[in-house]
């Protein structure tokens, strides 16, 4: 297996028509039926998500929030209104341990994108037809803009399972859209935002290695190791 660093040059290397050859041979179009922001039988929904995402996605539930209710969007640097970290983003929980209170404990890596109370996205909205959508489309992670395709490299995420279709460097997992035809255009923007990510991903896993130093969580808390250092699960460093 490459180490990390190999993975990230090749992805760096990664030809975006090869990417949009390999989309367009595997076909796919979007139904909006809203599998992939939902959990799956008793797991809840899981997306990794950045740092930097989650704090753009605090900006964009706020002035979403704002527009509703008619009021001035948050500034980033002194809103103290609805929508913080932990809104937008969850410690994943691989690797923790229950408490006997029902929550969690211990240290992690990365973020999850929050869920509501039935384990879906919590950005995710139903309207009367079932039809779904992303309250935050414009803001979404990458990861969501890019199911149901990632890259075979290691060091990069694999969501929904296994993989279901192939070509080249390019996996399709579980989606009821693939097979539909998709426009040069649309393969070839969703073929930068797959490349991205996977640069993405591999650049965070590294700073994730480079930056780790084992931390002693106490009973009940969170420690969430990411590309910036630890964090509690509220978001804040863990050093302060």
């Amino acid at each position: 297996m490459q180490s990390l660093d190999a993975e990230l040059e090749d992805a760096r290397r990664l030809a975006i028509d090869d990417l949009a050859d390999a989309i367009e041979s595997i076909g796919f179009e979007c139904t909006r039926c809203g599998a992939c922001c939902k959990s799956e039988a008793e797991d809840d929904h899981t997306a990794t998500v950045f740092p930097d995402e989650v704090r753009n996605l605090e900006e964009s539930a706020a002035r979403s929030a704002a527009d509703d209710q008619a009021v001035e969007p948050r500034d980033s640097d002194s809103y103290d209104g609805d929508y913080d970290w932990r809104d937008v983003a969850r410690p994943m929980p691989y690797g923790l341990s229950e408490t006997e209170e029902g929550g969690l404990e211990g240290e992690t890596f990365e973020w999850a994108l929050q869920t509501d109370d039935c384990g879906d996205c919590t950005f995710y909205e139903e309207d009367e037809s079932g039809t779904g959508a992303c309250s935050v489309h414009g803001d979404r992670p990458l990861i969501c803009q890019t199911y149901p395709f990632s890259v075979a490299l290691s060091g990069t995420s694999q969501p929904m399972g296994e993989a279901v279709d192939e070509a080249g460097v390019v996996r399709a997992h579980e989606c009821e859209g693939l097979g539909r035809d998709i426009s040069r255009d649309d393969a070839e923007e969703l073929a930068r935002a797959l490349k991205e990510r996977a640069v993405r991903e591999l650049e965070e896993a590294i700073a994730v290695r480079d930056e780790y130093e084992p931390a002693s969580p106490d009973p009940g808390e969170v420690v969430v190791h990411d590309s910036e250092g630890a964090k509690r699960a509220d978001g804040t460093p863990l050093e302060e």
